[in-house]
């Protein structure tokens, strides 16, 4: 069986892969989306963005897909049907927010229809071109229900970030898994979340298997997605150190210059 004939389900990230750096889709790849979707690929995006931010984005590709966000908290259909949720415990946030983080991190959690933060961050708000999403300034302190779907960090210098982790983790290793989406977004999930446990969920849902897949990324938090895949692909705009942790994968152009698109029309549609 050629590959061609195997790979039944195409896997994207979103942001540093299926989006250019202004956080859009280009017509080109519309074009190729819609026409795999024409051919009867089944269609997966996995992203660290919320259901409400991802979801006028997924749209905007103009077919069906699956949507899995918050890095595997979330799964809607093609229909927009949420199929899984799982949020992280308010005491487990509360032992986090007590380590007394330094005001010079942006702390966001990510609640179902809002996103709360301790102050305005231009850089996170510029990510949303539809504001689907508001944005909350909250005093986490004051509040009594700390329940998310994620715990997320933002700090320009990512190695603050490196050590913000490490110091978290030393009393919670067994509550939480995390992930750099990118080297200056720090995102904590509950330990059973991550993209490839909800992807297998929408493939045995489908009837397939991680051997019928090919999947894109450039971030840590794509890592274990794409270890599962079949086939997978990282972009030439990840970032290194998950290129030398993955030195095996291809890498293939940027996202800038429709990386994922031009992949899939050479080996699938070609």
């Amino acid at each position: 069986m050629s590959k061609k004939e195997k790979i039944k389900v195409i896997i994207s990230d979103l942001d540093g892969t299926l989006l250019n750096n202004e956080h859009q889709i280009s017509p080109f790849t519309k074009a190729i989306f819609q026409q795999l979707h024409s051919e009867n690929y089944l269609i997966i995006v996995a992203t660290g963005r919320h259901h409400l931010d991802a979801l006028p984005i997924v749209e905007d590709l103009g077919c069906p897909v699956y949507l899995v966000t918050s890095n595997g908290a979330r799964i809607h259909s093609p229909e927009k049907e949420l199929l899984y949720s799982f949020d992280i415990k308010s005491d487990d946030i509360k032992s986090v927010l007590d380590l007394d983080i330094s005001p010079e991190f942006t702390t966001v959690l990510f609640k179902e229809k809002v996103w709360q933060s301790n102050k305005v961050n231009k850089k996170l708000n510029s990510f949303q071109t539809v504001m689907n999403y508001p944005n909350e300034i909250v005093d986490f302190a004051a509040m009594e229900d700390l329940s998310a779907i994620k715990l997320f960090f933002t700090h320009n210098d990512h190695q603050k970030l490196v050590e913000l982790k490490d110091r978290i983790l030393v009393d919670h290793s067994e509550d939480f898994h995390y992930a750099f989406s990118l080297p200056f977004c720090l995102e904590f999930m509950d330990k059973s979340v991550d993209k490839s446990v909800a992807i297998l969920k929408i493939l045995e849902k489908e009837n397939f298997t991680f051997e019928q897949t090919i999947a894109f990324g450039d971030g840590f938090n794509d890592e274990k997605m794409l270890i599962s895949s079949g086939k997978a692909l990282i972009m030439e705009n990840a970032v290194e150190s998950l290129k030398s942790k993955l030195p095996h994968l291809e890498v293939i152009t940027s996202n800038e210059n429709d990386g994922v698109a031009k992949y899939l029309t050479k080996i699938l549609l070609s």
